[in-house]
């Protein structure tokens, strides 16, 4: 394992305290922004007699996205050179908790309300997720960092699984719709516990593994900030270094705003298109957390031969299939026999497999482009360019509403992945790793 000047060797526990962090921040993006909320919101927080419900939602996503965007790299540039990354990675697990746990409070109606607190909770839930990435080049070595940043995944999936067991323990059994909607607020008051409790080992067992700049030990608010940006116009000096990780991002730009699709409108289609209660959605994102944990080490064991960049090429190919089953969705229940819902379920379970290994491999291959004492800056860099591909993918919510269907919608999601892939084959990841190992 890597290990800083001063500081012990990365023991097993830290590893597991840093995945814990994935588990932990699994239950807001799973429960909130993909199974539960994105379709109560619709359903229920937006009026049935609008007709931009999607808009609504997007808009969120989008917004959230570009705070994230703007505040990734700042961030991630002030955890360099304050060594406080821990710090700010807490901060913003409390401020996402908080924020969701606030939706207790937004009835049918308040949008507005809904719109802001999403707003706030999705742009800490981005930021930590950033800052979590950073500390990958630190935990793990070139020949492991697949492997590490899959076991975060896995856990991931694992997260998302409890929380959704806690949360359908919580909706199960609401007779009116009075009652579904007060334990879909209820819900949210779970989830944000859930998060901060499980956040706990990262709290205590992840070490800080660097040293504060020069000039950055004592700084006040206003030189930091100052400081920060300076440090920031360097970072873009330096990223312009790199050029194949900036080719790797762009890629990952469009094939990640594919699967930004998927994963904040995949509870809207559910509910709203094949009718599926807030019971029925539960029950298939507890299975899909366990079809995406086996697909991650599935995936995970290819990815050790195949390379972190076939693997994403391949999980490209097995979303474009996946998508295209659920546009023929109809045509295939015909010809099996089966019913739209059930048929729906297989094909989501199936396709679902793929989507942690997609996101695993994409952080495995920013960890080896980047060089570890940069590492916070570069993945706030990988942050940035998620909120791009969060904002380049909501623009299915608009076209969705503007056709009038969700359906002929996902013919963009298929763009996104099939560009996405033809950019990525193209990229010279080998070449950027030694590049990064000579700054090294």
């Amino acid at each position: 394992m890597s290990s800083s000047p001063g500081l012990p060797p990365v023991q097993k526990r830290e590893i597991f305290g840093w995945a814990m962090f994935d588990f932990a921040n699994s239950s807001y993006t799973t429960v909130v922004i993909t199974a539960i909320y994105s379709g109560f919101f619709t359903e229920h927080i937006v009026p049935s007699s609008s007709k931009v419900r999607d808009t609504w939602w997007a808009l969120a996503i989008v917004l959230s996205s570009a705070a994230a965007l703007l505040l990734s790299p700042l961030i991630g540039s002030m955890s360099d050179a304050t060594a406080r990354k821990k710090r700010y990675l807490m901060q913003s697990a409390i401020l996402c908790s908080i924020a969701t746990m606030l939706l207790y409070f937004v009835g049918p109606g308040s949008v507005l309300a809904a719109v802001i607190l999403i707003i706030f909770s999705n742009t800490a839930f981005m930021v930590s997720e950033t800052l979590c990435g950073s500390f990958l080049p630190e935990l793990a070595t070139q020949e492991n960092m697949a492997k590490v940043s899959g076991l975060g995944w896995g856990l991931g999936y694992f997260g998302g699984l409890a929380s959704l067991y806690l949360v359908q323990l919580v909706l199960t059994g609401a007779k009116t719709a009075e009652e579904l909607i007060g334990r879909n607020q209820l819900a949210m008051v779970v989830t944000g516990l859930f998060f901060l409790l499980a956040a706990t080992p990262t709290l205590i067992l992840v070490k800080n593994r660097t040293r504060p700049k020069p000039g950055f030990e004592h700084a006040g608010i206003v030189q930091l900030v100052k400081m920060t940006w300076d440090e920031f116009r360097h970072t873009l000096e330096t990223a312009r270094r790199f050029k194949v990780l900036l080719q790797f991002l762009l890629a990952f730009t469009v094939y990640m705003a594919g699967i930004e699709v998927v994963i904040k409108f995949v509870g809207i289609y559910t509910s709203d298109e094949l009718g599926f209660s807030a019971g029925d959605m539960a029950v298939l994102f507890l299975i899909l957390q366990i079809s995406g944990a086996a697909g991650a080490l599935g995936f995970g064991a290819l990815e050790s031969k195949l390379g972190p960049k076939n693997t994403v090429l391949l999980t490209l190919a097995w979303w474009v299939a996946g998508i295209l089953s659920i546009f023929f969705l109809d045509g295939l229940s015909s010809l099996t026999g089966l019913g739209s819902k059930q048929l729906f379920f297989g094909i989501t379970i199936v396709a679902g497999s793929g989507i942690g290994a997609t996101q695993s491999s994409s952080r495995a291959i920013v960890g080896l482009l980047s060089p570890a004492k940069r590492s916070a800056e570069m993945f706030g860099f990988w942050g940035l360019f998620m909120r791009l591909a969060a904002i380049l993918g909501m623009t299915f919510g608009p076209v969705s509403d503007l056709i009038g269907s969700r359906r002929h919608a996902l013919l963009l999601v298929i763009v996104f992945f099939v560009t996405g892939g033809l950019m990525l084959a193209r990229v010279p990841i080998d070449e950027g790793i030694a590049r990064a190992r000579a700054e090294e």
